[in-house]
């Protein structure tokens, strides 16, 4: 060793604290990047389709937004065109809607009437069926579908199943 001085031990002392010092803030910086395990829980939701009622919508929440849970009639199912079958979830049989609950307008929350099995903005007076379709301008388009994956009789919102990525590809949903 050359410089063996004490001028040059404290340099390479001093060089090698501020690198490990520079190591862990670039470690505490990406732990403080990551996501919460808390967030990260509340990216998935699992809903049990049996305890649905036909013609009942129920309003389930999934990463603080409102999502509409509709059990189809058979009457309802009988109905079906071959455009709201593709945006429908069929599960053991059963049909269901399973749609953000906002308007793809301006995002009211519209309100479902089981008499006229229809949805109704009130903000702008857009409609929808019951199978989130359009019928009444002015919402662009049918309320978005979340992405989700059918495990038997549960749906897993926030993952997406083969069913999903099938409505995605067809255009069903964003």
């Amino acid at each position: 060793m050359k410089d063996s001085s004490r001028r040059g031990f404290m340099g390479k002392a001093f060089g090698a604290v501020a690198g490990v010092g520079a190591v862990a803030s670039l470690y505490a910086m990406k732990k403080s990047w990551d996501p919460l395990p808390s967030v990260k829980a509340a990216g998935f939701t699992t809903l049990d389709m049996s305890a649905y009622k036909e013609n009942e919508l129920v309003t389930e929440k999934w990463r603080g937004k409102p999502i509409f849970v509709l059990k189809y009639t058979a009457d309802m199912l009988a109905k079906l065109t071959e455009q709201q079958k593709a945006r429908s979830i069929m599960i053991n049989g059963e049909g269901y809607l399973v749609n953000l609950g906002l308007c793809t307008h301006l995002g009211c929350i519209p309100s479902y009437n089981p008499d006229d099995k229809s949805f109704l903005c009130a903000c702008h007076g857009g409609t929808y069926d019951y199978t989130g379709d359009v019928t009444k301008a002015p919402p662009p388009r049918g309320l978005d579908i979340p992405p989700f994956k059918v495990e038997g009789n549960t749906l897993v919102l926030g993952e997406e199943g083969p069913e999903y990525k099938n409505m995605k590809a067809n255009g069903v949903t964003l």
